[in-house]
């Protein structure tokens, strides 16, 4: 066995991850834009798997797939969270979360949904995201928000819950 077959071999046994990103963005009253997918129940943030094997970094990610599924390229702003989530039939996905900003009227008549994966978007106030986003996915939004309002660093997520 070569060296090189000794490295793959090593590199095949290494445990494995997966990584998602995503943006979140916000309208001037502090709304949370969320997009409703047709492939699975619920709502969820623009923003989807990074293609790691080509190389594409987490921001890159959420970039594209922000261009992808809404239609707008943004220059994304800091990573308000990074969140470690179990998973059960699945490995467990580091999912990273980074500000959108606030979008203008114009942003938002600019939507345009990928029709392939979306049904439609909505704006969602603060206290009713949990009814949209339960679990991990909820709670990291409302840290991404706790995050922007206290002028805080990048929330460190386990599940959705912050590490002490």
């Amino acid at each position: 066995m070569t060296s090189t077959d000794t490295f793959a071999a090593y590199i095949a046994s290494l445990p494995r991850v997966l990584a998602a990103a995503a943006a979140l963005f916000r309208d001037p009253e502090g709304r949370v834009l969320l997009v409703e997918p047709n492939y699975r129940e619920g709502w969820a943030l623009p923003g989807g798997t990074v293609e790691s094997d080509d190389g594409e970094t987490p921001r890159q990610g959420a970039r594209r797939e922000t261009l992808e599924e809404i239609g707008l390229d943004r220059e994304l702003g800091r990573l308000l969270a990074v969140d470690w989530v179990a998973g059960t039939g699945r490995p467990p996905l580091v999912a990273y979360l980074y500000d959108g900003g606030v979008l203008t009227g114009a942003e938002f008549d600019a939507i345009r949904l990928q029709e392939e994966e979306l049904l439609s978007w909505r704006l969602v106030p603060r206290a009713d995201l949990a009814g949209h986003l339960p679990g991990a996915l909820g709670r990291r939004v409302l840290a991404a928000l706790d995050v922007l309002a206290e002028g805080a660093g990048t929330a460190e997520l386990e599940n959705g819950h912050r590490v002490a």
